[in-house]
């Protein structure tokens, strides 16, 4: 039997076995005390009350409703914490029709007037013009709050006034608006009352999220971790992040003292045509790095051209072995610098639709990914003979090839309780080829990627994809070298209802094979937390050549609302199979590491931070506590989506 039937078996076992309350019926022997020496088990003990009822969901939240009215301490603060205004469904734009195809009758239009209106992160709604901010801790978090300047959105925007209005154009500036980190949601509608034959009005409406963020992380008495953020400094989209990290309580190493504290921080502005910029530093013990970078990506199937190019320097100290027992380490100096640079072209393939452009698009690009040592360790050559080939200048030649078809769907209740989000689907396919000049043994590359995915309201998702890279070496054999095999699955079903709860089930997978791995290559994270299961803390780390990871979860969202937190409840079940052979080969060697657990998870879409999740879970093999049980608190998401455009040319990420 399907999992899916199981899970409606269960429920049918629950309501027949949930009657409701039947009508009085007077029985004789309940006006005298029964005879405790005396009467049996059918007597004995008595049996349920007739005249109590079952929960009834809609009577406790009227009551609760009607607390909240009260003007005394108790009801303004039970009307400050919970938020009893049902959402109103929207339902334009969610049958599972293309982002694109809702505004076909007015392309090739000329765009005459483009009204920008951006609201601010608290207290409203897209779905309820009626909606405004009407609490206390609405009001406040909107004075602290700077609204998005209009002068952002307009550099994300897909046309200008005074141009034709380009088929996709008005559904792609929408999603493009809600995968800002700035802005929760966004709609671009056209102004039917002064659309003409000729020229339309476009109607930009947008809502924010509350950007700043900040934290601190307590360890001890002395040391902690301090982080401040702002995804939206100034209202301009500018993003800062700042990381403190003090009383480290690193141990000195001879007569040295090392740093205690560690500093890592970034700055990114955008630019127009959709061009970012970003700085960043890291400062720790040992270890001294910054970068500059500026990047455009294959944003919108639009999009025609992409590119980056990133300069990094890195200064460290590295301990090449471990000394003697009572001996201090001894540090070489290492320092290189790093260019990365990019270029691609989409090219458009033709569309026999002349309101409807081909999504389909060849794409072309090349990487030159260059590695120069300035310093590198000099250890004693009968310490360490042959070491000092461990560092050579290299370059490293890719070129791409690829077919990029790309959709876009509306759904809700995916990850985001009730907003509207975008479910990509499409289909790709790429060959990349490069060389490695290390100075060493030249090495060639070879990479191909297969990916499709199909969505639909009334079925689901689902995705698969497979790549598989791997490097050969230029010697006498011509041996492979480094490779990987991953192979993706990712699906949920449709959204079901149960009144005003609504749930959903996931699953997905990821397989990572090593393929003629170097000794010490493995897989880092183990099977914890992203790499595996949530929650897993094993008693001895776990560092695998391959892996095999099956993740299924169900999320219940609830109607309940808490201090503009939406609540809802999961469950979920995790496994691994792993292998540390030394090159790696199949994971499937061993007993299986698996956990399960249920939780709560609160989100707020109106802040930065918008997940929170309380967890409790249960692990039969590995985890450091003697009874296997662990709550613990994580952030992360159910799944994550694989977008079908292509990007810089790279190698197979062994992660």
């Amino acid at each position: 039997m399907s999992f899916r039937g199981c899970f409606l078996l269960v429920f049918v076992l629950v309501g027949l076995g949930a009657r409701p309350a039947g009508a009085q019926v007077f029985d004789p022997r309940s006006a005298v005390p029964p005879d405790s020496l005396r009467a049996g088990p059918a007597v004995l003990p008595h049996g349920a009350d007739s005249l109590r009822q079952r929960f009834d969901e809609s009577r406790m939240i009227t009551r609760l409703r009607a607390y909240s009215r009260r003007k005394t301490i108790a009801g303004r603060a039970a009307s400050a914490l919970f938020n009893f205004t049902r959402p109103q469904e929207e339902t334009a734009g969610l049958d599972a029709v293309l982002l694109d195809r809702q505004f076909d009758r007015h392309n090739f239009k000329i765009v005459r007037h483009v009204n920008i209106r951006t609201l601010d992160a608290f207290g409203y709604s897209l779905t309820d013009s009626a909606r405004v901010p009407r609490t206390f801790w609405e009001k406040s978090g909107n004075i602290l709050h700077i609204k998005t300047a209009r002068s952002r959105v307009r550099q994300v925007l897909l046309f200008r006034p005074g141009r034709v209005l380009e088929p996709q154009a008005l559904g792609e500036s929408e999603r493009l608006l809600r995968q800002t980190p700035e802005i929760l949601d966004a709609r671009v509608l056209v102004n039917e009352l002064t659309t003409t034959r000729d020229s339309v009005d476009i109607e930009v409406l947008t809502t924010d999220v509350f950007s700043i963020t900040a934290g601190h992380e307590l360890s001890s008495a002395t040391a902690g971790l301090v982080t401040f953020g702002d995804e939206n400094f100034l209202g301009l989209g500018h993003q800062l992040e700042n990381s403190y990290r003090y009383g480290r309580d690193l141990s000195p190493n001879g007569n040295e003292t090392p740093q205690q504290w560690a500093y890592e921080g970034s700055y990114t502005a955008p630019f127009p045509h959709f061009v970012y910029a970003q700085a960043r530093y890291r400062n720790e013990y040992n270890y001294r790095s910054g970068a500059v970078s500026v990047k455009r990506d294959f944003y919108s199937p639009s999009a025609r051209y992409a590119g980056a190019y990133t300069l990094s320097n890195v200064s460290q100290n590295v301990g090449l072995t471990a000394p003697p027992e009572g001996q201090p380490y001894v540090f070489y100096p290492l320092r290189y610098t790093v260019q990365d640079a990019w270029l691609g072209r989409a090219l458009r393939l033709r569309s026999y639709d002349l309101g409807y452009e081909n999504p389909g698009r060849v794409i072309v690009s090349a990487r030159v990914f260059h590695t120069n040592y300035s310093t590198v360790p000099q250890p004693d050559a009968n310490v360490l003979p042959g070491y000092q080939n461990a560092y050579r200048n290299s370059t490293l030649l890719l070129g791409t090839v690829g077919y990029s078809v790309r959709r876009y769907y509306k759904d809700r209740y995916l990850f985001g309780f009730g907003r509207t989000e975008d479910v990509p689907t499409g289909t790709l396919l790429s060959f990349t080829a490069g060389y490695d000049m290390n100075g060493v043994v030249p090495r060639r590359y070879f990479d191909v990627r297969l990916a499709a995915a199909g969505f639909n309201t009334g079925s689901g998702y689902l995705y698969g994809g497979v790549t598989l890279g791997s490097f050969q070496l230029l010697n006498k054999g011509h041996d492979w070298d480094q490779g990987v095999l991953t192979v993706d699955f990712t699906s949920f079903t449709k959204l079901y209802r149960a009144g005003n709860w609504q749930y959903r089930h996931f699953l997905s997978s990821k397989t990572t094979v090593g393929l003629n791995r170097r000794p010490g290559d493995v897989l880092l994270g183990g099977v914890s937390n992203d790499r595996g299961l949530r929650g897993f803390t094993p008693s001895s780390p776990v560092l695998p050549t391959s892996r095999f990871v099956l993740n299924y979860e169900t999320t219940i969202f609830t109607p309940l609302s808490l201090l503009g937190f939406r609540l809802a409840g999961i469950a979920f079940a995790d496994a691994a199979w792993v292998t540390d052979r030394t090159g790696g080969g199949s994971p499937f060697t061993g007993a299986p590491y698996t956990g399960f657990g249920l939780g709560l998870r609160f989100r707020n879409e109106f802040t930065v931070l918008r997940t929170f999740q309380l967890l409790l879970g249960y692990y039969p093999r590995g985890l450091n506590t003697p009874n296997g049980i662990r709550m613990f608190e994580s952030t992360r998401e159910t799944v994550t989506f694989s977008d079908f455009g292509l990007g810089q040319p790279g190698t197979s990420e062994y992660r």
